[in-house]
This record gives structure tokens, C-alpha cells and sequence, in this order.
């Protein structure tokens, strides 16, 4: 990006005509050969850019975020991926610069971002949808560093864009939002056939009474479903199977779910893993003695015998392995567009695979799963999300801590597709 100090040379005037709304651009990649991208400003729709970045040019900072990244390259597995990154340079804060330098050097259009750094200059704070092509849906757009050492972060709201086959699917219908409605939660459930230190078992480990999650819990209070008389009660119950959830998520707020997501071939496959056997009822075959959700279940119905769509509330937090992996497909489907299908207007998710703090000690999944909730709380989910995201860059490169590396809040974004015009809940 070029640097906030210094005012660019490029034709700005399209910024002339804000007046008062806050200027929220649209960019989009597109994978052809080469990447292309386009951006259009929502308050000057008939002046839509576009470029396209040499394909030779971008993959080699692409495949340099790979290695980087516990998603598991041809020939690994999960433990041998997530050494890998614990190795790698999200974990160093000079090799983190300078990858992440190199990707928004090869990925920020200059134009672009002299439009951003403009607004900064004025003092506004932009609003960037991004709607990343398979080979960008990693990017942690948030980290990405101007070269005056600020990252995108620090001067823009940042959130995915979903495709408008999904923003504007037939039939959605986007629920209202109620800030003291209730919270449906799927806390760490216990998966039928697999203890805790397995494949599907715990990821937050055992949560003390005084943690920050035991008091996320009690400050939801009566709001929280299932109900609990302790808050630790909420995590690792055995109980939440889809049925219940379904229903209650038909009544909810909000929905904050913490646990296993495991990816398909294809999008409908990804699946979450609930309190389910392999007797209840779904399109995903069974895994041992449980049965997954599927995206395929919630937008079709898990009852194949009388399918309906789920209702889904509008706020959805899915703290999981990939739970944002839609972008990786050529179709737009997977848990986030089930998710915006079904009646949710913000989706948070993850782009890649989370250390647990079950299987790494010291990691910050906790603390992720802390700021998700208060930014789902928040008037503005997404400018709350990269507000946490923002001070974990700070203290990350003034303290190097790990729980504070791009490894934990940078796999964060947040799916934003608000209501079509005209049309009510």
C-alpha cells in the first residue's frame, strides 16, 4: 500500500461525491489464469475498476502463505501442518512482515489502495468487502501492511462479501436482530465415540471457574441455550444434538458455536460436529458411533424425509478448524452461505485451521473465542472484530507473543450480507 504520509498522484475523484454515508467499496478476485480484480465504491456504482495481476507474479506470495498456514499441504496430515506453521513465519514477527508485505505489494491494486489511504488522510474510516477467488480465500486481508509499517487494519472495517448468489438467494430471508435475544451456544460438545484427547475431542480443554470463558458465559446469563446453573456447565455437554438446536437457533439472536468443522470435496460437505449419533437423522454418513451437520443439512433439511431448510438466527460465530472455507470452492456454498441462506446477516468463521488450546498449551483460542463473542455482542460485529484484531497486531509486534501472532486473530473474518432492499424478515 502506499504510505499515509504522503498523498498520492493518481485520480482520486471519485471519493468527491461521499457526503456524509460512510464510503464502503466492493473488491473482487477472480481466478482466470491470472487474478483479476475488480472494486466499485456502493456510492459510485458507474465507476467500477478493474485490473488484473499477473498470475506469475501473484503465486509466488500465495504459495509462500501456504506454507505458512496449518492447512495441510499435499501428503500431510494435521499434526505435521500444524508443526509446520508453529514453525513457520507467523510465529516470527520479522518473517510475518515480510510475508505479509509481499502479499499486499502483489495483491492491493495501487489505485486502490490510494483511494483507502486518501480516506485515512481525510480521516474517514472505509468499509473493504472483499469477495476473495479460491486462491486468495486465505488471505488475512486484515494483517496486511502499508509501507509506513500501518496494516489495512488500521485504516478499514474489513468483511467478506458473499457472493450475490447467496446475498440474494430466492426465498432468504434475513432474521432481525434483537441485542438482548436469547443465544443459542454449542460450547465444545462432546462428539458420540470420541474422547478428549482424539481426532473430535475437546479443543478448549478444561475450563476453570475463573477463566474468561466461564465469565463470557455467566455475563450472557438467562440468554444462554441451552440454560445452565454454572457456567462451566456450558462447555463439553453431550446434549446438543441438531434437533435441539435447530430449534432453539429458530428462535435465537445469536449463535456461538466453538468445536470441530471438517472440510469435503465440495462445500455442502463441510460439516460441524455436534452431540449426534449415527442413528439421527442427516445427509452426511456416519463417522464411527456420531453422524455430522452438514451445510447440506441446514440449507436443504437434515430430514430427508421431510426437508426444511433451517432458520437461522442473525449472528453466527463459528470458532472452528476451516469454518470459513467456502471462498476455496468455485461454488459459493459451504457453512458460511448455508449460515447467510438461512437467515444470518453477519458470519464470522475461521480461513484456516485453529491451534486448540487443548493441544497447545498457552494458545489463544480462548481469547478468541472471548473477542468473537463481544464483537457478535457489539453494536457493529465487524468493526468490533477488526478493533481486536487491530490491538492484537499491536501487541503482537511490540511483544511477540505467540497468542498475539496473525496465526490466531488473522483466521478470523466475518461474512456481512444484509437484508436485499426491499425485502423484510
Amino acid at each position: 500500500m502506499v504510505s499515509l504520509r504522503r498523498r498520492s498522484a493518481v485520480d482520486l475523484r471519485v471519493l468527491d461525491g461521499l457526503g456524509a454515508a460512510r464510503p464502503v467499496v466492493q473488491v473482487k478476485f477472480v481466478d482466470a489464469g491470472d487474478l483479476y480484480v475488480t472494486w466499485r465504491w456502493e456510492h459510485a456504482p458507474g465507476e467500477p475498476r478493474v485490473t488484473a495481476l499477473e498470475r506469475s507474479r501473484v503465486q509466488p506470495a500465495l504459495d509462500d502463505l501456504a506454507r505458512a498456514l496449518p492447512s495441510p499441504l499435499p501428503g500431510e496430515d494435521p499434526a505435521t501442518a500444524l508443526a509446520r506453521a508453529l514453525g513457520g513465519p507467523l510465529l516470527d514477527r520479522e518473517r510475518e512482515h515480510a510475508l505479509t508485505t509481499r502479499l499486499a505489494q502483489t495483491l492491493l491494486p495501487f489505485h486502490l489502495a490510494a483511494e483507502l489511504n486518501e480516506l485515512g488522510v481525510r480521516g474517514v474510516r472505509p468499509h473493504l468487502r472483499v469477495q476473495p477467488s479460491p486462491s486468495t480465500a486465505q488471505v488475512p486481508w486484515e494483517a496486511l501492511p502499508g509501507d509506513a509499517g500501518e496494516r489495512v487494519a488500521d485504516l478499514v472495517d474489513v468483511s467478506v462479501l458473499p457472493p450475490a448468489t447467496v446475498r440474494h438467494a430466492i426465498g432468504r430471508r434475513v432474521a432481525p436482530w434483537d441485542p438482548a435475544g436469547p443465544v443459542a451456544a454449542a460450547l465444545d460438545p462432546r462428539v458420540p465415540g470420541f474422547p478428549d484427547g482424539s481426532a473430535l475431542g475437546s479443543v478448549l480443554g478444561p475450563v476453570e471457574a475463573g477463566s474468561a470463558l466461564a465469565a463470557m458465559v455467566a455475563a450472557l446469563g438467562p440468554r444462554l441455550r441451552p440454560s445452565v446453573p454454572v457456567a462451566t456447565d456450558a462447555f463439553r455437554r453431550d446434549d446438543v444434538g441438531r434437533d435441539r438446536l435447530e430449534g432453539e437457533l429458530a428462535a435465537a439472536a445469536r449463535f456461538l458455536y466453538v468445536g470441530h468443522v471438517t472440510t469435503a470435496e465440495h462445500g455442502l460437505g463441510a460439516a460441524l460436529h455436534l452431540s449426534c449419533p449415527a442413528s439421527a437423522p442427516g445427509r452426511a454418513a456416519p463417522v464411527g458411533a456420531h453422524r455430522p451437520l452438514t451445510a447440506a443439512d441446514l440449507a436443504f433439511g437434515h430430514r430427508t424425509d421431510d426437508p426444511r431448510p433451517w432458520r437461522l438466527p442473525a449472528r453466527v460465530a463459528l470458532i472452528a478448524c476451516e469454518s470459513g472455507g467456502d471462498a476455496r470452492f468455485a461454488e459459493p456454498s459451504g457453512l458460511v452461505a448455508a449460515m447467510v441462506q438461512g437467515g444470518a446477516e453477519h458470519v464470522t468463521a475461521a480461513r484456516w485451521p485453529l491451534p486448540t488450546d487443548a493441544g497447545l498449551a498457552g494458545a489463544g483460542l480462548a481469547a478468541a473465542v472471548v473477542a468473537v463473542n463481544d464483537a457478535h455482542e457489539a453494536p457493529d460485529p465487524v468493526a468490533a472484530l477488526v478493533a481486536w484484531q487491530r490491538e492484537c497486531a499491536a501487541r503482537w509486534w511490540s511483544t511477540g507473543e505467540p497468542a498475539c501472532s496473525p496465526l490466531f486473530w488473522g483466521a478470523f473474518s466475518t461474512a456481512y450480507a444484509p437484508a436485499p432492499a426491499g425485502t423484510t424478515a
